[in-house]
């Protein structure tokens, strides 16, 4: 946990937080050292990650692409986006989220831990709730009908 610092003079009183600050979507996000008491909605993405939101535009094309018959393989849609393989293959593998995780990065807000480059670099589990558990996130709650 975090130590907060309290330096006084007879004039001013001076308070020392460790903070961290990470790029969300192009913005800066100020996060909370762990182990001090704060709202956890504070902490939450408020902005829409413009870089998630094309990465899943992404994925959804190519899938559409190799559906369609246009591209037969990761690499012949490589050679035809000038893009490598492997970046293609795991942003393939955003089409496998669940459809909550995906609402939750389209209009937010998101936990910070669901990040492009949590996506991208780990191999998230399949189902959709284990990845629910591994990147914070709850279901969908059943709307009441009208």
């Amino acid at each position: 946990m975090a130590k907060l610092r309290i330096k006084s003079d007879s004039r001013t009183i001076t308070v020392r937080v460790p903070i961290l600050i990470r790029k969300r979507g192009g913005r800066k996000l100020v996060l909370a050292p762990e182990g001090l008491q704060h709202d956890a909605r504070m902490l939450r993405c408020q902005q829409v990650d413009s870089a998630m939101v094309k990465a899943l535009a992404r994925a959804f094309r190519w899938r559409e692409l190799l559906e369609n018959g246009m591209y037969s393989t990761i690499k012949e849609i490589a050679d035809g986006e000038k893009i490598a393989e492997t970046y293609i293959g795991r942003v393939l593998r955003l089409n496998l989220l669940a459809p909550d995780i995906i609402e939750l990065i389209l209009i937010g807000p998101h936990p910070p831990s669901l990040t492009l480059p949590a996506l991208m670099k780990k191999r998230f589990p399949a189902t959709w709730s284990d990845q629910r558990k591994v990147f914070g996130t709850q279901p969908f709650r059943k709307r009441a009908s009208v």
